[in-house]
């Protein structure tokens, strides 16, 4: 159930925390007090989108934090299943609003808003104020019902889902494969000349690898090369180079030396400059001679890898890659020349994939139908308990005209409200009121099947009154023996069932405005109860009215 609801920062809310009870609570006040976003940060925290308008006035972020108390232990067998283990019972879950993003958490670690949504489902189920429009529409009627059926239609579900997959498969294939003679003769010669070209190649596993190591060294014995030989060029004895620039030097200095101690010195070193340059070229030379370097071999490897990553830009990345598209076109190319006995294999495929689908569609239908008669009974019992006194329902089935991965039911849930009247599609007949009082009962029903252990009703009692609000009173009642009900209401016959009665309400401090909310004691909430029944003006008659109706409320318990 859910334990504490704890707010901040939304909407007129600075900070509001509310400790709701078993049974049935039910929060009421004036208009615009603030009730919708009390129920509508529940949603908040377990996912809904929301608007930055939302956060309170000069707020940098809002905050919602419920927490749980787990007693079931299948609701913890399935929260465990999504790795969410209850601390000391409880389970809380956070959200943390921002503008352009939001933060959630569960038991204080950050979790994706999907894993929220997750638990959300086992933990609670929310009945927002036009939820009951849904009803209109055929596909969440088929959703309803499969929910009811759960456990019954489950692997009857998973067979049409795969069978479906191998059908829409086969279809695929057999509408592409509708092709004329010029066209197939077209393909098949693009086919070939792939296939000759990747062939010719005559690729090896890992052959590019090893081309592009050899490439690298010889690249980098070319650059060794390339600079040995400039440097020698500039130092042999050929041209201008540096030895015979030194050899000039010499000769010119030589007179000079015989005829000035200094100048015999200069020399002297003139000399042995040229001693240490003719070791070096000749040592330069003796390296130049052992470097191993082919133009022929480099040109070779550069041209044997452009060809590779020619074919890798067209047919795949690797040779791996390559050679399996290849085989790919060779399977292609098999099918082209032969393409009558493939024509027929393919039909035969399909033929055999539509029958499987067909078994297990007609096993799905029948099992929904099954489910559907337990379903009407249910929900007529319901519906009788709300005022519909008459009231007949039941689910008409007919075929879509295709397939679909859920089967091939088209439904549409009919009720008849009156004697003698024939039964028509609900958005026919129903007013918003009267969607409202069945998607309760079918609330009724379906939290006793999926055993959720809380719901929330935001204005279950549009459209309605007199009778037939005393109706869904006692229904409402009735669901909070055994669930957690926590309702938002406006009127008097429901707000005086609760097992727990909390007041919203707005006040005006210092020119702001902000929205409260308080458990109500037993006397105040008889006073809140003649608040509604009365308006402005509380008599003497009214509030005796109301103390009347809360006690035979809490009588008829």
């Amino acid at each position: 159930m859910l334990q504490n609801l704890h707010v901040k920062n939304l909407a007129l809310i600075d900070e509001v925390e509310i400790d709701f009870q078993k049974g049935l609570n039910i929060l009421t006040g004036e208009t615009g007090a603030g009730k919708s976003i009390i129920l509508g940060s529940v949603s908040l925290a377990l996912g809904a989108r929301y608007s930055t308008d939302i956060l309170r006035k000069g707020a940098q972020y809002g905050f919602v934090e419920l927490t749980f108390t787990v007693e079931d232990k299948k609701q913890e067998e399935r929260l465990k299943k999504l790795d969410i283990f209850p601390e000391e019972g409880t389970v809380v879950l956070s959200r943390r609003l921002m503008e352009g993003r939001s933060t959630s958490k569960i038991n204080g670690e950050t979790v994706p808003i999907s894993l929220l949504k997750e638990a959300a489902g086992i933990l609670i189920d929310i009945h927002g104020q036009h939820e009951h429009q849904s009803l209109l529409y055929k596909k969440r009627q088929l959703e309803i019902l499969d929910a009811f059926a759960s456990e019954k239609i489950l692997e009857a579900k998973e067979k049409v889902f795969v069978s479906f997959q191998e059908y829409k498969k086969w279809k695929k294939e057999l509408e592409e494969a509708d092709q004329d003679e010029a066209a197939r003769a077209k393909e098949a010669s693009f086919l070939e000349f792939e296939i000759g070209e990747i062939e010719e190649a005559a690729l090896q596993d890992g052959e590019d690898e090893e081309l592009e190591e050899s490439y690298r060294r010889m690249v980098n014995s070319r650059k060794i090369v390339e600079g040995v030989h400039e440097a020698h060029g500039y130092t042999s004895e050929d041209g201008d180079s540096a030895s015979e620039s030194l050899s000039r030097a010499i000769r010119s200095l030589a007179e000079a030396a015989g005829l000035d101690e200094a100048a015999k010195e200069l020399y002297d070193q003139l000399l042995e400059v040229d001693s240490l340059l003719n070791d070096f070229n000749r040592e330069l030379a003796d390296y130049e001679k052992s470097l191993d370097f082919s133009d022929e071999d480099f040109a070779e490897t550069e041209n044997r890898l452009n060809e590779i990553n020619r074919l890798k830009t067209k047919y795949g990345s690797t040779i791996e890659q390559i050679r399996a598209y290849c085989e790919e076109k060779k399977s292609r190319l098999l099918v082209l020349n032969d393409y009558d006995r493939y024509l027929e294999e393919l039909k035969e495929k399909y033929e055999r994939a539509l029958k499987h689908l067909e078994k297990n569609t007609t096993v799905l239908t029948r099992l929904r139908k099954e489910q559907s008669l337990l379903f009407s009974e249910k929900i007529t019992e319901g519906l009788k308990d709300l005022n519909f006194a008459d009231v007949r329902f039941q689910i008409d089935f007919s075929s879509l005209p295709e397939y679909t991965a859920n089967g091939k039911d088209d439904i549409s849930y009919m009720i008849s409200m009156n004697p003698g009247e024939p039964l028509k599609p609900l958005a026919e007949v129903a007013s918003g009121g009267e969607l409202s009082r069945i998607m309760l009962a079918i609330k009724t029903v379906m939290a006793d099947k999926d055993e959720i252990p809380t719901l929330i009703f935001d204005e279950i009692d549009v459209g309605i009154s007199g009778r037939t609000a005393q109706k869904v009173s006692e229904k409402m009642a009735v669901i909070g023996r055994t669930h957690q009900v926590i309702c938002i209401t406006h009127l008097a016959q429901i707000a005086a069932q609760a097992d727990a009665h909390y007041l919203i309400e707005k006040t005006v401090d210092e020119g702001k405005t902000h929205t409260d909310i308080r458990q109500l004691s037993n006397e105040e909430s008889v006073e809140e109860l003649a608040r509604i029944l009365g308006g402005a003006k509380i008599t003497d008659t009214v509030l005796e009215n109301a103390r009347e109706m809360r006690e035979l409320a809490r009588s008829g318990k």
